[in-house]
């Protein structure tokens, strides 16, 4: 049936699979998307699923619902078509789409919460308190090469195939899967829907590219 691909300022948050009948879409957590914003209502809108089609309905939402720019009350999506829910951009990918393209752009992000839930990224006001750390590339062309982790979200790996994303927390750093089939793994674990916390040593391997993570 497709799936929707939620990002915020170009950075990719979260995607979900279209599985059932009927998805609905708000800030109260008992909606099966969970969008923790004060510009989405408690209960904004709905996804229904019939047969290979996919339509959302407005559910008299405060700020309203937006597909590609023009506000709907129920309208069936079409590939590529981008749903606006407040600040959040909504791309909704056909079944049998092609892989997305995506902006990597290195940008504060929110990653890595429980299952569903999208928050805003952290303020200036409240600054990490973890260490310096880097991903050291172990094999392949960029054996030896380490990259800073300076941002509090850096995505690594291949666009189109496998991307994920290393978060820094106040407590230290977490790996979260963002896109790909195959999820990467920390010292041969599969990443699940929850990220996982990252020690000192710890190897992560990702679209067939081994790195250590490395904190001072």
């Amino acid at each position: 049936m497709g799936k929707l691909v939620v990002s915020l300022d170009n950075v990719v948050i979260k995607e979900f699979q279209i599985t059932k009948e009927r998805t609905t879409l708000g800030r109260r957590p008992y909606n099966d998307i969970v969008i923790d914003n004060l510009a989405v209502s408690g209960e904004h809108a709905v996804l229904t699923a019939a047969q290979s089609d996919v339509f959302i309905e407005d559910l008299n939402s405060t700020n309203g619902t937006y597909i590609n720019g023009k506000a709907v009350k129920k309208q069936l999506l079409s590939n590529n078509d981008v749903v606006e829910v407040g600040k959040y951009r909504i791309k909704f990918l056909a079944e049998d789409a092609e892989d997305y393209e995506k902006t990597m752009i290195l940008r504060p992000g929110a990653f890595g919460r429980a299952p569903g839930v999208i928050g805003a990224p952290p303020t200036a006001a409240t600054p990490p308190a973890a260490g310096p750390a880097s991903i050291k590339v172990l094999n392949g062309g960029a054996a030896g090469r380490e990259v800073l982790l300076t941002k509090v979200v850096t995505t690594v790996g291949k666009p189109g195939v496998q991307v994920a994303s290393v978060t820094k927390r106040p407590g230290g750093y977490v790996l979260s899967h963002v896109e790909g089939s195959r999820r990467p793994s920390v010292n041969g674990q599969p990443v699940g829907e929850e990220s996982i916390s990252l020690k000192h040593g710890d190897i992560i391997d990702l679209a067939g590219t081994q790195m250590q993570f490395v904190q001072n």
